[in-house]
């Protein structure tokens, strides 16, 4: 089956659980690790280079909002414009390698704001988990095994920088339900009922029986 499931996941939303799962389910590869290995491939750079570009701490997010606002910051005269180029080249890279997945076999994306780059085509169905940040952390601490406080910074580390990757490179807020065909609350929902949910509305998008 070709067609794209691209799953947008706030902190401790379970989507590094029902990406997988639904992947499996429409007989799908699910990309998440390895997409940003294929990039770094293709840009010649190291995995450590690319998990970097991947995942940027939020005193760098900081910087380049503060760089495209014009605003001065307490981090010095550099704005970090050779990092936004880097960055740049590494969002491109990801854009095009995203496009190739959506022209081919198709399959499962997590994360990398591919439900801007391929929300316009009508072989994709673009998911957001969500829910109350509090019992996320809980969540989250229960499956990781971290005190609730580690918890909670954690979350606060990781939707500030996924909120801020979608506003400086594509102009919107992440939790816009309009990017979204379905939004789904998963601190409501069991991850198995998540997952079917997704996999029905997948199949109706992409022209399958839900049989």
């Amino acid at each position: 089956m070709a067609g794209v499931v691209t799953i947008s996941a706030s902190y401790g939303a379970g989507g590094a659980f029902v990406g997988p799962a639904v992947a499996e389910r429409l007989g799908l590869e699910f990309f998440d690790r390895a997409l940003p290995l294929e990039v770094a491939r293709r840009l010649a750079i190291s995995a450590d280079e690319a998990a970097a570009a991947d995942e940027q701490p939020p005193r760098l997010v900081d910087r380049l909002l503060a760089a495209l606002a014009n605003v001065a910051t307490p981090m010095g005269a550099d704005p970090g414009h050779e990092v936004l180029g880097t960055r740049t080249s590494y969002c491109s890279e990801t854009e095009e390698v995203l496009r190739e997945i959506a022209g081919t076999a198709g399959g499962v994306v997590l994360g990398r704001a591919a439900m801007v780059v391929l929300g316009d085509r009508p072989d994709v169905l673009c998911v957001r988990l969500d829910g109350p940040a509090e019992q996320r952390a809980a969540r989250a601490a229960a499956r990781g095994a971290v005190d609730l406080d580690t918890a909670r910074a954690e979350l606060r580390h990781a939707d500030r920088a996924r909120e801020a990757y979608a506003q400086v490179f594509y102009g919107v807020s992440q939790s816009d339900v309009r990017l979204y065909h379905l939004v789904i609350d998963t601190m409501a929902l069991p991850v198995e009922t998540c997952v079917e949910m997704i996999v029905l509305a997948a199949r109706v998008r992409f022209g399958q029986r839900s049989d």
